[in-house]
């Protein structure tokens, strides 16, 4: 759901961020001299942008064309940031209202304007596909500018609207994880999870992200011990593996028949 650079020439890179948690774009920074959390105005394929610097710039590779920072953003570009903030909640509204009025089986998720007002992107979530090109069409003839209407999954979903997670802090996903990855059942029993559903899942409903972060070291660490059904010899007699304790790097066993 962020604005995608439009790619040129360029020399070094700036990494820079649409949003809290969103994914990074490199940009060319020209002659600018920018530091980390800098605001600036970049131009993209939604058309101009504000953006924040989160990767001060460093050499690129050269063979690969990037479009560059505009310039640093002034009190004008913010103010016209908080102007299309207030736009965006009134297209909010509106859409809100055309999807009631329709009686359509979607949720509005949230409602995205182009700095200068000429591009209205609009996200929404539900349970089958939908085709919403009529809304679109009539959007457009209310908002006066282009609407782009894209359905999004649970993760995302959850990603836009924000929340707090049982571990008590926000969640990562709004907070700082910007790209989503496979999480699978096999992450929680390689760790010693409960299976559990209600417990291994997010605010989404899907396999919390959580899952994957210790998952490697667990993995790296199961393969030093031997198998769950293995014979071993130990100073007690010969016996066979029951139960792993990963962290403690030790297993527990039974005398072998």
């Amino acid at each position: 759901m962020d604005h995608e650079p439009v790619t040129t020439t360029g020399a070094p890179a700036v990494g820079v961020r649409f949003r809290p948690s969103g994914k990074i774009y490199d940009f060319d920074p020209g002659p600018l001299l920018l530091v980390r959390g800098d605001r600036v105005l970049v131009e993209t394929e939604r058309g101009p942008a504000l953006a924040t610097v989160v990767v001060p710039p460093r050499p690129r590779h050269p063979t690969r064309g990037l479009q560059r920072v505009i310039k640093k953003a002034d009190a004008r570009d913010l103010a016209r940031e908080d102007q299309n903030l207030q736009r965006e909640r009134q297209h909010h509204h509106t859409a809100l209202e055309m999807i009631r009025a329709r009686g359509l089986a979607l949720k509005l998720v949230k409602v995205e304007s182009t700095l200068d007002g000429s591009k209205v992107t609009v996200f929404f979530a539900a349970d089958e596909r939908l085709d919403a090109r009529d809304l679109a069409r009539d959007l457009a003839d209310t908002l006066r500018a282009r609407v782009d209407i894209r359905q999004i999954g649970a993760r995302d979903e959850t990603k836009v609207t924000g929340g707090v997670g049982p571990c008590g802090r926000e969640l990562c996903c709004s907070s700082w994880l910007h790209e989503f990855q496979a999480v699978s059942v096999k992450m929680a029993k390689e760790q010693g999870l409960s299976l559990n559903p209600s417990k291994l899942a997010g605010m989404c409903g899907r396999l919390k992200c959580c899952l994957r972060y210790e998952y490697e070291t667990y993995a790296e660490l199961r393969r030093a011990l031997p198998a769950v059904g293995a014979r071993v010899e130990s100073v007690k007699g010969d016996g066979v593996v029951v139960r792993q304790n990963v962290l403690r790097q030790t297993v527990v066993g039974r005398r072998a028949a």
